[in-house]
């Protein structure tokens, strides 16, 4: 009895200090959120993570819990981004980049098999179809949605084909029907990268739920964060099943959260029945070359608060794009406005502007100009990935000429729609934008 009422003790003082400890951490995020935007001088950044205590709580419950790799909050935050996404089944993973190396590494093609792929595209969209010894066929974007143009599809063809690698650029869906369409004729694989896209939808569905594979990032700059992380989603259960495989080193245990791993005297009644090579521990026995691109428990933990927020990120990214294009608009001399196929929705990762040919100014001199005005601008990622120094001697094919990736390399930009981005720091934006005008004109 006596140690019964030790513990008791014990927990009712755990329980104080824990509430002590979450008490000023809210204290400190409501001060946080009283921080005053001076305007010239705040910085409104491209891309900005939001969270506050609620987050915070949640990852400093995980590390007081002592368990720091992947566990319940893993699996639970599987499950539940899965449903909301309408997609069969989530791995998580320690970043987006990850998320396409696995992607594209579950399918195991034979290697000098052909991929169709954008040439405006962001690195690790790229590599893992060159680390896979894949060779990567280029297809032009189109000025003002920035992704390819399905009509290419078909001279894009060829007997070594076996993958459609897109995606959805800057959060804009590309033209799924006939995608779908021309991969189902050639019955080829299709990976959506939806790195930039969730929330995103076309014919009322999410991208990322139309191909064999979709990939998402948590790093802080996209629609949610969990500090760094990504997904893999899949209705394949095959795929999914080698997609954990392989983040996992390789080993033929895949169960979604090991019993044993969480606790040291739970017992498994697989371990030592049915493996490939007789009695022998199957948490030791890799049936694929993988990997360990596992993120931490903590981050699952952050992820979960910020599933709860991300309807409203989705809303105010909408808002937001919608109120800078509606002032653009009385810019279109000046620039390729953003632009997307008639069945989509897209939730923006940021807003793109192409700098017309004739345009009294240079990408150069409209960047320099916003960012004198604390306004952050990033050009499009890569622009034409071959004109990267990495890329000089990639072995590729290229379909016709990429006159438009060149354009996108020279004279297109991007500003922020991010939630951070509130009426007082719009408003500003408003202001500057109208300044540039009068400057101009």
């Amino acid at each position: 009895m006596k140690e019964a009422s030790e513990n008791g003790d014990m927990d009712v003082e755990v329980d104080r200090i824990k509430s002590e400890l979450f008490g000023c951490l809210e204290r400190f995020y409501r001060l946080r959120r009283g921080e005053r935007f001076v305007p010239g001088k705040t910085v409104i950044h491209y891309a900005q993570a939001v969270y506050d205590h609620r987050e915070v709580y949640a990852i400093v419950e995980s590390i007081l819990g002592g368990w720091w790799a992947l566990g319940r909050r893993a699996e639970e935050f599987e499950r539940r981004f899965s449903r909301f996404l309408g997609a069969g089944n989530a791995v998580l993973t320690n970043s987006g980049s990850s998320a396409n190396l696995l992607a594209v590494s579950s399918l195991k093609l034979e290697r000098g098999c052909e991929a169709i792929t954008p040439a405006v595209t962001f690195p690790t969209t790229f590599n893992p179809l060159v680390q896979n010894g894949l060779k990567p066929v280029l297809l032009d974007v189109e000025l003002g949605t920035y992704n390819i143009n399905p009509e290419l599809l078909e001279e894009a063809y060829s007997e070594r084909t076996r993958l459609i690698m897109i995606p959805h650029t800057l959060g804009n869906p590309n033209e799924m029907d006939a995608v779908m369409d021309f991969a189902r004729d050639h019955d080829l694989y299709v990976i959506e990268d939806a790195c930039d896209a969730l929330g995103s939808t076309y014919d009322g569905r999410y991208v990322s739920t139309f191909g064999d594979l979709g990939t998402f990032s948590f790093y802080p700059a996209h629609h949610m964060t969990m500090g760094e992380g990504g997904a893999v989603v899949s209705s394949s259960e095959d795929l999914i099943l080698t997609v954990r495989s392989m983040r996992d080193w390789g080993r033929a245990c895949v169960c979604p959260v090991c019993r044993y791993s969480i606790d040291p005297d739970a017992f498994c009644p697989l371990r030592f029945r049915e493996n490939p090579i007789p009695d022998y521990d199957r948490k030791y026995i890799y049936i694929n070359i993988g990997y360990n691109l596992k993120p931490l428990e903590l981050q699952a933990a952050m992820g979960l608060e910020q599933l709860k927020r991300l309807p409203e990120f989705i809303e105010r990214r909408k808002r937001n794009f919608e109120i800078l294009f509606n002032e653009f608009l009385n810019y279109e001399d000046f620039f390729i406005l953003p632009e997307s196929v008639e069945k989509a929705d897209p939730c923006w990762f940021a807003f793109p502007l192409t700098v017309r040919d004739d345009a009294p100014f240079k990408r150069g001199d409209v960047v320099e100009f916003f960012e004198k005005h604390k306004i952050a601008t990033r050009p499009l990622f890569a622009g034409n990935i071959l004109r990267q120094p990495a890329y000089a001697d990639v072995d590729c094919r290229v379909v016709g000429g990429l006159p438009n990736s060149d354009k996108v390399m020279s004279s297109t930009f991007f500003i922020g729609v991010h939630p951070g981005i509130d009426e007082e720091r719009m408003n500003y934006m408003l202001d500057v934008i109208e300044k540039l005008g009068r400057q101009f004109r």
